[in-house]
C-alpha cells in the first residue's frame, strides 16, 4: 500500500548523509527538521566547522538542531513536539535512547552502509575494503536500542572491485541508498510488517578508523597493504617515511615478486614510470600515486622526475 507523504525528521552528519537528505528534499515527503552533530574544530586553525548535513540543511532553509546528546528529557520533548511520522538516521554518530526510538508514528529508520549483519558499527565502508570483501551494500533497518541490530527492511548489493577505494565506494553506496530509502518510505507499512531479524552469529564489527592505523607495516603482505591503502583513501591516507619525511601513498597495487633476491621488507627494488616497487612481507607493492609533505599528489613518473634520488633501488622506506 502506497504511503501518503510523511513528516520526516532527518538525523545525519557526513556527506554520505547529506546526499540522502538531498534525495528526501526532492521527494513528496516533508522534511520538518534536521539534526546533526555540533560543529567541530577542523583544519590547521581548528576553526569550528559545520557538518555537510548542516550546510545542506541551511542551504535548503530547513531548521537545524545540534544537541550534544539526545538522552536529555528536554531534548526528547523538543523532538516529540515536531510530531514526526519517521525519523530517518544516516551516519548521525549519536546514540538514540529508547525514548527517542519511540517518538515517531511509524519508526526510526537507519540507512547503513553494509549488508547487515556484516559490518555493524562506525566504519563499514572502510572495513569491507580492508577485509577484502567482494561486495557490500546498503541495508535499511528499523532501529532498536542495539548497535545496528534492528530488523532489516530492505537491502541492495554493491560490488567491490580491485581498484575500489573508500571514496569511490562511498559514492556508489550513496547512489544505491537514496533510491532504496525512497522505495521503503513509499510502502513503509508493508516493509515494516515484513522486516527480517538479523543473524547475530554472523555479525562483524566495523570499528572506528584511527589515524595510527594508516602507518604502513611493510612486513604485511602486499595484498593486505593494497587493501589498506584503498580502504584509507581519502582518510586518513596510508603513509610511510622516506629520508625522514612522511610519504603518503594514495594508490598502489599488489604484485608478485619482481626479483627473487632477498630484500628486507620496505626496500625499493625498482622505480620507473610504471611505479615504485617495494618489497613486502609477501610479494611487492607497486606505488603509483604518492605525496610528500607540502607537495601535490603525483603519479610515480612525476615524482621520479622531481625527486628521483629519494626512490633509488635499495632505499628502505619506513626507517626513522
Amino acid at each position: 500500500m502506497r504511503t501518503p507523504p510523511l513528516r520526516i525528521v532527518f538525523a545525519g552528519t557526513p556527506e554520505f548523509a547529506a546526499m540522502h537528505l538531498g534525495a528526501l528534499q526532492q521527494s513528496d515527503h516533508e522534511v520538518v527538521a534536521v539534526y546533526t552533530q555540533p560543529d567541530r574544530p577542523a583544519g590547521r586553525g581548528k576553526k569550528l566547522t559545520p557538518s555537510p548535513v548542516k550546510l545542506a540543511a541551511e542551504a535548503a532553509g530547513l531548521p537545524v538542531f545540534q544537541p550534544a546528546s539526545l538522552k536529555d528529557s528536554a531534548q526528547q520533548r523538543h523532538l516529540a513536539a515536531l510530531n514526526p511520522d519517521v525519523l530517518v538516521v544516516v551516519a548521525y554518530g549519536l546514540i538514540l535512547p529508547q525514548a527517542v526510538l519511540d517518538i515517531p508514528g511509524f519508526a526510526c529508520l537507519n540507512v547503513h552502509a553494509s549488508l547487515l549483519p556484516r559490518w555493524r558499527g562506525a566504519a563499514p565502508i572502510q572495513r569491507a575494503i580492508e577485509a577484502g570483501d567482494s561486495e557490500t551494500g546498503i541495508t535499511i533497518m528499523r532501529m532498536d536500542a542495539g548497535l545496528d541490530t534492528g530488523d532489516m527492511l530492505a537491502t541492495v548489493s554493491c560490488p567491490i572491485g580491485q581498484e575500489t577505494t573508500s571514496a569511490s565506494l562511498h559514492d556508489q553506496l550513496a547512489d544505491c541508498g537514496t533510491p532504496l530509502l525512497l522505495a521503503v518510505l513509499k510502502d513503509l507499512p508493508d516493509y515494516l510488517a515484513n522486516g527480517q531479524k538479523q543473524d547475530d552469529t554472523k555479525a562483524t564489527y566495523a570499528k572506528k578508523i584511527l589515524k595510527t592505523e594508516a602507518e604502513i607495516d611493510w612486513n604485511q603482505s602486499a595484498i593486505a597493504l593494497d587493501r589498506a591503502i584503498r580502504a584509507f583513501n581519502p582518510f586518513p591516507v596510508c603513509f610511510t617515511s622516506v629520508a625522514g619525511e612522511r610519504l603518503k601513498i594514495w594508490q598502489a597495487q599488489a604484485a608478485a615478486l619482481y626479483s627473487e633476491r632477498d630484500h628486507p621488507a620496505g626496500t625499493i627494488t625498482e622505480a620507473d614510470r610504471k611505479g615504485i616497487r617495494v618489497r613486502c612481507g609477501a610479494g611487492e607493492l607497486i606505488i603509483t600515486r604518492l605525496q610528500l609533505p607540502g607537495g601535490k599528489i603525483l603519479d610515480a613518473a612525476q615524482m621520479l622526475n622531481a625527486k628521483s634520488a629519494l626512490f633509488t633501488a635499495g632505499t628502505r622506506l619506513g626507517e626513522a
